[in-house]
């Protein structure tokens, strides 16, 4: 009788999303893209004050509902372990903070953020140094993501878009490595859209 109420109960878990709810803007979520409904189930147990979730998230390698239904947003099961990941990323941001940050950019737009009074960004030695570990990985550099959430952290600054972040991740091993090449080139010659006063 246990076993079968933990495979049903597994099995509500790894559903995915039936996209029945209402997004903020009375359309139903599910005409959302992936990796945004997994930023805004993120910033909701931000919001809803949900601790035990988060703190879940905050253990990657721990088999949690948290970390299954983080997963269960991806797409493609190839893009499972990003989007745990990714949340992993958000619940260490997050910690002990009451309201949500979807953040912007891309990572290297985040890292051109943090440093010191006395430089940030490619000013920022450490800043540097830690770019250059994230672009020359191969792999998927989780320890390296985390140190730059971390700073983010520390110093304050916005954290990179949750939701570009999971896309660029998922993309991480494609071809000529652009992931890799946006973020370097965000880091040290950003684009900035023109402002229009009047």
């Amino acid at each position: 009788m246990i076993d079968e109420q933990l495979s049903l109960d597994l099995t509500e878990i790894l559903k995915p999303s039936t996209g029945a709810e209402a997004g903020p803007d009375g359309g139903p979520e599910a005409e959302r893209p992936p990796e945004q409904r997994l930023t805004n189930w993120l910033c909701s147990l931000v919001w809803s004050h949900d601790y035990g979730r988060l703190a879940d998230l905050r253990r990657p390698e721990a088999l949690s509902e948290s970390r299954l239904r983080a997963a269960s947003f991806s797409p493609e099961e190839a893009h499972r372990p990003v989007f745990e990941k990714v949340a992993f990323l958000f619940a260490r941001y997050h910690a002990g903070r009451s309201a949500p940050q979807a953040g912007y950019g891309s990572m290297g737009d985040a890292l051109r953020r943090i440093g010191s009074p006395a430089g940030r960004g490619p000013n920022d030695p450490g800043a540097r140094r830690l770019l250059d570990r994230l672009v020359a990985s191969r792999e998927l550099p989780v320890r390296h993501l985390q140190h730059a959430v971390e700073r983010a952290r520390a110093c304050e600054v916005a954290p990179p878009s949750w939701a570009r972040l999971a896309v660029d991740l998922s993309a991480w091993k494609a071809p000529r490595r652009a992931t890799p090449y946006s973020w370097a080139r965000a880091f040290y010659t950003p684009e900035y859209s023109a402002k229009k006063n009047g």
